[in-house]
């Protein structure tokens, strides 16, 4: 059975042979990158009755960074946070989202991405390709205040829909509050004032019931 991540969404509406060859990749791989809004990430929506996507989320640590830069523990390039938060979850078009409180899904995760990785940068012209894994690998990495900062959004965006959601993914299965506070320790690297508005907002969870008490 053929792989279904191999064919591209440009292939069923092949753009005109007369584009030039790079712009043909550039286009190509926008176009693939459309399959990212097609994702579903466990996360409720603030706004609505289902689960965010990850176009939405996306944009939505886009935004954060925007707002939030002023609460980094260290200055950041916002610019370059932006990228990094736009680029993150792109390998989930071939790896598929791995829910954070999912007790088995994560143990190739690591494989599944780099995998997905090599295989979507690839569309882009060589020069591009690199400078997208690079970016995507710092995001991994951690080792730049701004990596450490997109980090803290992406684990602050989906606890600030679960609030709204009172409870939302809090209620998987086997999860406590323990395991929440554990899970966002990572805010914690990049913004103490973050990490400090975190715990305040899983405690009221707790007190609320909306997450089930630490061990």
């Amino acid at each position: 059975m053929d792989d279904p991540n191999s064919r591209l969404l440009a292939d069923e509406t092949p753009l005109p042979d007369t584009i030039d060859a790079r712009l043909r990749q550039q286009l190509t791989f926008l176009i693939e990158v459309d399959k990212l809004k097609t994702i579903l990430r466990q996360s409720p929506l603030a706004a609505d009755r289902r689960r965010e996507n990850d176009a939405e989320h996306s944009w939505h640590l886009a935004m954060m960074v925007i707002i939030l830069a002023e609460h980094a523990d260290e200055p950041i390039d916002i610019g370059h946070t932006i990228k990094l938060v736009l680029i993150h979850d792109l390998v989930e078009i071939y790896a598929g989202d791995t829910p954070i409180y999912h007790p088995t899904m994560g143990a190739d995760q690591a494989e599944r991405e780099i995998k997905a990785a090599e295989q979507l940068f690839g569309l882009l012209p060589e020069d591009q390709a690199a400078e997208i894994r690079a970016l995507w690998d710092e995001f991994e990495a951690r080792t730049t205040p701004e990596a450490r900062f997109a980090k803290a959004m992406d684990r602050l965006e989906p606890q600030l829909l679960n609030w709204m959601a009172r409870g939302g993914t809090w209620q998987s299965p086997g999860i406590t509050a323990d395991d929440v506070r554990a899970r966002k320790a990572a805010i914690g690297d990049a913004s103490k004032a973050l990490w400090n508005a975190s715990l305040e907002i899983i405690g009221e969870g707790e007190r609320r019931g909306w997450a089930r008490p630490g061990r």
